[in-house]
């Protein structure tokens, strides 16, 4: 069952639980921070974008978990011997004081710290990111100007809920929109051109519970030169009513059932670079993941883990829009991740 809501609604009711679980393809749940009863260390908001192409890409987060606040920015480079630089400065107890919107399409995102700085202005059409780092590669300061534009009309919103009461997660992915501007490292420069590069927003409010392991991926570029992305994944709290899993062709959404994570194994353990299968209960989404470079990280201080592997890689298979079109996908740059968490 995919359970779709067309209306706008409240997101969550007095005691603070979801007043629907299901997708939607617009941010219809209204979010109100005052409704949530789940805890007041348990809240988790964030905004992740991911900008790139063939070559390089940038990722940027500004993220307030209540007892934990995160800044993070990732510069990856595709080419020749891949590499990555992530730095990810944390705060202590922000408790919502970032000040995250309760929207998506408009308001401010800010955070800083004495050497790094981050700010999303959304607003008339655009988004733009700007964010600056000192020392972030071999001495050498991060600084990014980046406009992203062309939003399409349609993209994946799901409301979530965990078995636990006032615990569920407020979702929404923006796929496919173009990019425009800079990085610059020291006196290298990496220019975004908006006709192959490509933006994704994971914009996610919500109460969690400790502990989970999810598996996201995205992909956004150009299918026979038209706009061309999926958002997939699964892993934590109650997907009975819908799953995240959605095709994006023209600006339109179409909805996927079950996809499944075919990671490659070695040995008992996750083999990450060796291609990753995706194949769907609907034989709607056949996929595999050639990857070339896996941006992984691990913090463990005992109550709190995370360990993270994002992989980034070429994607090539069939994926079939609602109305029955074929689609042949090859070599579409966009990444995958097994993620467990302990927060």
């Amino acid at each position: 069952m995919q359970y779709e809501i067309t209306e706008q609604i409240p997101l969550l009711d007095e005691q603070g639980n979801l007043t629907r679980a299901g997708y939607a393809k617009r941010l219809l749940p209204v979010y109100d921070r005052k409704k949530v009863r789940g805890g007041a260390t348990r809240l988790k908001e964030w905004d992740y974008y991911y900008i790139g192409n063939e070559r390089f890409g940038v990722a940027l987060t500004v993220a307030d978990n209540s007892y934990m606040g995160l800044d993070s920015i990732s510069f990856l480079s595709f080419e020749g011997e891949p590499w990555e630089v992530t730095k990810s400065p944390m705060s202590v107890f922000p408790m919502g004081r970032t000040g995250l919107p309760s929207i998506s399409a408009a308001g401010i995102t800010a955070s800083s710290g004495k050497k790094h700085a981050i700010l999303f202005q959304v607003g008339d059409g655009q988004r733009n990111l700007t964010a600056h780092v000192e020392n972030f590669k071999d001495g050498r300061p991060i600084d990014v100007h980046i406009v992203l534009s062309d939003e399409p009309e349609e993209s994946m919103v799901i409301c979530t809920p965990f078995k636990k009461k006032a615990h569920f997660y407020y979702n929404q992915k923006i796929n496919c929109m173009r990019a425009s501007g800079t990085v610059r490292i020291g006196g290298e420069e990496y220019r975004f051109e908006p006709d192959s590069s490509f933006a994704v927003l994971d914009w996610g409010r919500g109460v969690w519970t400790y502990h989970n392991t999810w598996y996201w991926g995205s992909a956004s570029g150009l299918v026979d030169r038209v706009d061309f992305g999926f958002n997939i994944g699964y892993g934590f709290g109650d997907t009975s009513a819908a799953t995240e899993n959605m095709l994006f062709y023209n600006g339109k959404a179409h909805k996927l059932s079950k996809v499944d994570f075919g990671i490659p194994m070695r040995g008992g353990k996750e083999d990450y670079m060796k291609p990753w299968r995706f194949s769907s209960d609907d034989g709607r989404f056949e996929m595999d993941l050639v990857p070339v470079l896996d941006r992984a990280s691990c913090t463990d201080v005992k109550l709190i883990k995370s360990d993270q592997h994002q992989v980034f890689g070429r994607f090539s298979g069939t994926a079939v829009l609602d109305d029955g079109t074929s689609l042949q996908v090859k070599d579409l740059m966009g990444f995958a991740e097994k993620v467990e968490n302990k927060w």
